[in-house]
């Protein structure tokens, strides 16, 4: 049989696995929908940057305060050092909006409305706050935060920490100020003699979306190849129309490139939805080359073609094939970097997801279009996505002509 004869008949099957997905309006409206829902969900879910806001956080100013002299009164008063940090907590949080501020009696009521839900973190001022400080020594705060949430509790102790170091330096240059009359102009370079600053390779800010996007785009293409394969030919299969494939005059190379190509549209064409969605709704940048993009997701697509092909040769029905994938698709989901860095991941689930084509597919794309990285920065991962796709193809070619033919 010629090649041009193979190839047409290959379009004739891709078309028609086509035309039976497009008389479905859900699937085509579910196209659009299941792209958008996981950009919306992961993107809001899980919080970017290193801010809080509105957070309820109660203070517990348990300062005794210092008895002094008033000269000009001759009397005593008590002077209350840690009301001046609530004032000063206060009015820098009315600005900022971080926190929902409310008082406390102490540590155990702390706890309690931690453990109730109704607080995220408490400050407690130490009894001896204005005594160390009138002392020359160093005064005590606690920050106690809610370990039931991890991540959130890394950053209330990032940020309120910042918070309270940058009010600590503010009263440091009022005291040598005030004490030893150094002008406000060179006390900060006295407090804090380094001056650093962050800056990343490429313009802006990224946010989370900005991490996501390319990983849910790789996600997108592996579902699909991996879903689609195995339900367009373990149906067929199931419904008899299979068999009457495999009688006409067409070779089973065509069938197996013509379901092949049908989905390989479908998830390219899904992919196109999240890359457009992430650009209009919520403000991805790419800053890569757009061509080194799509080659990265028809690649990413060859990479997956052979794993779906391989769920397909050994399942003989349509819910095998499927619980198969689903075993199969979910640890990569979550070990190839899509939602999270691998980098924090334990060493031993690390080792996994190096042996993952998601894993690779996701990389590129990240680093074409966040870092603006070059093909030869993504040469690596190139090269592996094409031995994964080429290894699989060999391997799951004839286990698929075979297992036509029983």
């Amino acid at each position: 049989m010629g090649v041009k004869r193979v190839l047409r008949h290959s379009g004739w099957i891709a078309w028609k696995d086509l035309l039976e997905f497009s008389r479905s309006k859900l699937r085509l409206v579910m196209l659009v929908l299941m792209p958008l829902f996981m950009m919306v969900m992961v993107g809001y879910i899980f919080p970017s940057g290193t801010s809080i806001s509105n957070q309820p956080v109660a203070i517990a100013n348990q300062d005794l305060g210092v008895s002094v002299l008033v000269p000009s009164t001759n009397t005593t008063t008590t002077l209350y050092m840690g009301n001046e940090f609530v004032t000063g907590l206060e009015a820098i949080n009315n600005r900022t909006g971080m926190m929902e501020l409310s008082s406390s009696s102490g540590f155990n009521d702390i706890k309690t409305r931690i453990q109730d839900g109704s607080l995220s973190g408490g400050i407690i001022i130490d009894p001896s706050f204005t005594r160390d400080l009138m002392a020359g020594r160093q005064g005590n705060i606690t920050v106690v935060t809610d370990q039931s949430n991890p991540q959130m509790s890394a950053m209330m102790q990032t940020v309120l920490g910042q918070t309270i170091a940058a009010m600590g330096k503010q009263w440091a240059m009022y005291d040598l100020n005030t004490t030893y009359h150094i002008s406000m102009t060179l006390t900060p370079a006295l407090i804090q003699p380094f001056n650093y600053q962050f800056t990343g390779i490429v313009p802006g800010n990224p946010n989370y979306f900005q991490f996501v996007a390319p990983g849910i785009i790789s996600m997108v293409v592996m579902m699909s190849l991996m879903t689609g394969l195995p339900h367009a030919i373990s149906y067929e299969k199931d419904m008899g129309t299979l068999d009457g494939m495999l009688v006409a005059p067409t070779s089973r190379l065509s069938i197996i490139l013509g379901k092949v190509l049908a989905q390989t549209v479908r998830g390219v064409v899904q992919a196109t939805i999240i890359f457009v969605l992430a650009v209009v709704l919520f403000g991805v940048v790419v800053y890569g080359n757009l061509l080194l993009v799509a080659a990265l997701i028809l690649l990413s697509v060859f990479s997956f073609v052979g794993l779906g092909i391989l769920i397909t040769s050994f399942t003989d029905k349509e819910e095998t094939a499927t619980m198969v994938m689903m075993t199969l698709m979910f640890p990569m989901m979550f070990l190839s970097g899509v939602f999270f860095p691998i980098q924090q991941m334990p060493w031993f689930m690390q080792d996994i997801a190096q042996v993952l084509p998601l894993t690779y597919a996701t990389t590129a794309l990240r680093k074409v279009m966040v870092l603006g990285a070059s093909a030869s920065a993504v040469f690596p991962e190139i090269v592996i996505l094409l031995g994964f796709g080429i290894v699989l193809l060999a391997i799951a070619v004839p286990m698929f002509r075979k297992a036509m033919t029983r």
